[in-house]
């Protein structure tokens, strides 16, 4: 009897379960449903207005972008939070050109240099309080600079926002005024913003490639970032980033961690910028890993301030020191720091102007820092030749991706540039 009792409470209980199963199949069934209802996907034509359907776009949707250039109307705002001043809730008055708002949208433009967004203002794509923003295949251009020097102009300016940018060239923001000295950047990370960046060309605008301000987030990899003013990747206040495989060519600085910002460089080419390639100060942390230092107008590479800290190891920083003195000795490395809070080592520095070091011992020899010729393959090909002493010749508890004993310079550790 007590068999039969217990045989029955199994088949009431598997029925029970098989009955809840069905409902949770249902509701995920239903839930689904939905999502592919009332996701949709817009085709932009000649004559659609981006804006308006940017507007009425709900979450989640997709909008796919003709190969023609969209325009838009500036629009004046009052920025209530300022990215760049000492007092935050500084008024700025800027302007803005496309604006999305408080959704998640995905823009894909079907001709990377066909599908314009001319935009004729300060913030030429403001992105605010969205969860997910993904940007493709499309050229940004076209911005007009703001009259007040405070306003954050950028290609695209991001606030509490998380946005990925891929293959977007943003690109000729470079309208001026000559009252003010700060120009129109080409991705700015405000307050909030989670972005990542790659495959983009970022090339002559007015000002940073990429700023990174007040606690903004990103990931940079796999960028041409050329021939703008500041900096090529500018991180300040209490900003972070992780940057690799990236050109930055043609800007005051390379790469440059300032306030009380956390960089993480490795694998970058920095060349032919005006002043420094790679500089630290304020009170912020850098780990310079494996990129190579080549032909900048100054110094390669400069802590410069007594707080600032970090690591400079598997780096190759020769030839620096092209023009006359502007911001910085013409040698590999300028110390301005506290060398105390620096670890240097297996780096390569060799043929910069006006000597390797300034203001430091000579590193030569320490540490397994040389002063050779890298050999590199020829004119802008930083790849080794067989027998230079950067194969192999790096820091030990970093490697390649096979395994052995990392490389000195781009082609090295686990972030190497494909070949």
């Amino acid at each position: 009897m007590d068999s039969i009792l217990y045989c029955k409470r199994r088949v009431i209980i598997h029925l029970i379960d098989m009955k809840l199963i069905r409902v949770i199949l249902i509701i995920i069934t239903v839930l689904l449903a939905f999502s592919t209802v009332y996701s949709k996907t817009y085709n932009l034509e000649e004559g659609n207005n981006l804006q308006s359907i940017i507007n009425y776009a709900a979450s989640g949707d997709t909008l796919v972008l003709d190969e023609m250039t969209y325009r838009t109307v500036l629009t004046p705002f009052n920025d209530l939070l300022c990215g760049n001043c000492e007092q935050p809730d500084t008024v700025i008055k800027a302007s803005y050109g496309f604006v999305v708002r408080n959704k998640s949208l995905v823009i894909i433009g079907l001709s990377r240099t066909g599908t314009i967004l001319l935009t004729k203002a300060g913030y030429g794509l403001y992105i605010e309080n969205c969860p997910n923003i993904e940007i493709r295949n499309l050229t940004i251009t076209g911005g007009v600079r703001d009259l007040d020097e405070m306003a954050t102009d950028a290609g695209i300016v991001i606030r509490n926002s998380k946005v990925k940018i891929v293959d977007v060239d943003i690109r000729d923001n470079d309208h001026r005024l000559d009252s003010v000295v700060v120009g129109i950047g080409g991705i700015i990370g405000r307050e909030g913003a989670d972005i990542e960046i790659f495959n983009c060309n970022i090339d002559n605008n007015g000002w940073d490639g990429v700023a990174l301000y007040r606690g903004a987030i990103a990931h940079i990899a796999n960028n041409k970032i050329s021939n703008g003013r500041g900096a090529g990747i500018g991180v300040t206040w209490d900003a972070s980033c992780v940057a690799y495989n990236n050109e930055i060519t043609g800007y005051w600085k390379g790469i440059g961690a300032f306030g009380s910002s956390w960089v993480i460089a490795r694998n970058n080419l920095i060349h032919e910028n005006l002043g420094w390639g790679m500089v630290a100060t304020g009170q912020s942390y850098m780990d310079m890993t494996n990129n190579v230092v080549y032909h900048n107008g100054n110094c390669g590479i400069a802590p410069w301030s007594t707080d600032s800290r970090g690591r400079i190891v598997n780096n190759i920083i020769v030839e620096n020191g092209w023009r006359d003195y502007w911001v910085c000795a013409c040698v590999g490395v300028r110390n301005n720091g506290d060398w105390a809070k620096w670890e240097f080592k297996h780096n390569i520095v060799f043929g910069n102007k006006d000597g390797e070091y300034e203001n430091i011992w000579d590193q030569t020899g320490l540490n397994g820092n040389l002063s050779v010729d890298p050999m590199f393959m020829g004119e802008g090909d930083f790849d080794l030749q067989a027998g230079s002493p950067g194969f192999h010749g790096g820091d030990s508890l970093i490697y390649n991706t096979d395994g052995t004993v990392s490389h000195i310079g781009l082609y090295g550790g686990p972030q190497a540039w494909a070949k």
